[in-house]
């Protein structure tokens, strides 16, 4: 005979004492392990505001508004007809591309922390000062966003998807669905590799998930822009797939 389910009052009390027994698990562990600033680490939060203003934080105004690069508003040396064509390509794959900070010390030291020590709550730190710097143009469109998926080793490796929980924050600030469209690349780890060497090692290596659906817009979210080796592939995949417009957004821009 099956039991009978808990009166309303009953269910009222479990779900308020689970929350109180979490609760103090959660005041329990902040004691002996306080939450630390990833750039200072000093105890409060995972990113102290001192810290996050005092970011390497990219000028949309000056930035390139093809590639994204800091100082490439009037003329860009990094996605130039020279460079492109070092690249194999005569144009970028996407429409436009953003991030929120320079690559340095600071937010080296938060990249790391979040994937490779394993503090995930730093993904919704670093999303919010990705996502105002889409601007409404991007929007227009509805698009859906798209996370660069990590390799089966990575996500092995660190028991979680980074670029997926990153995207997801995303996606909620800007009220807008997510389309886990990728399938995982077979790539090397891209960090140990110089410009061509990473190139290489993403050229075609992305392709659409068996019977995903491509949005008509997309916004590609990923952690790092280096070379642009990931975002091109990607992008080459997102619209291989049928997306008309892709998007290309990060936290950090190697400069």
């Amino acid at each position: 005979m099956a039991a009978n389910p808990p009166s309303p009052r009953r269910a009222g009390f479990l779900s308020t004492a689970k929350l109180y027994a979490h609760g103090a698990a959660e005041a329990f562990a902040e004691t002996l392990w306080p939450t630390r600033c990833a750039v200072c680490d000093e105890p409060g939060e995972v990113l102290c505001a001192r810290c996050s203003l005092d970011l390497p934080h990219i000028d949309w105004w000056r930035a390139c508004p093809r590639c994204g690069a800091p100082f490439g508003r009037v003329q860009c040396s990094e996605c130039n007809d020279v460079m492109l064509a070092a690249s194999g390509r005569d144009r970028l794959p996407f429409d436009g591309c953003a991030s929120a900070a320079a690559y340095d010390d600071a937010t080296a030291r938060i990249v790391r922390t979040w994937k490779d020590a394993g503090e995930r709550r730093l993904a919704d730190a670093m999303a919010a000062l990705m996502a105002p710097l889409v601007p409404p143009s991007w929007l227009a469109g509805s698009p859906a966003v798209v996370p660069v998926p990590a390799t089966s080793a990575a996500r092995r490796k660190r028991g979680f998807d980074h670029i997926d929980e990153l995207s997801r924050a995303v996606a909620e600030r800007l009220g807008l669905a997510v389309a886990p469209l990728l399938a995982p690349p077979h790539a090397h780890d891209q960090r140990a590799l110089a410009r061509r060497g990473r190139l290489e090692n993403m050229q075609g290596r992305f392709a659409p998930l068996p019977g995903a659906s491509a949005p008509s817009s997309a916004i590609i979210v990923d952690d790092v822009c280096t070379t642009g080796a990931t975002l091109f592939a990607a992008s080459d995949a997102v619209r291989a797939a049928g997306a008309r417009t892709v998007f290309c957004l990060t936290f950090a821009r190697v400069w």
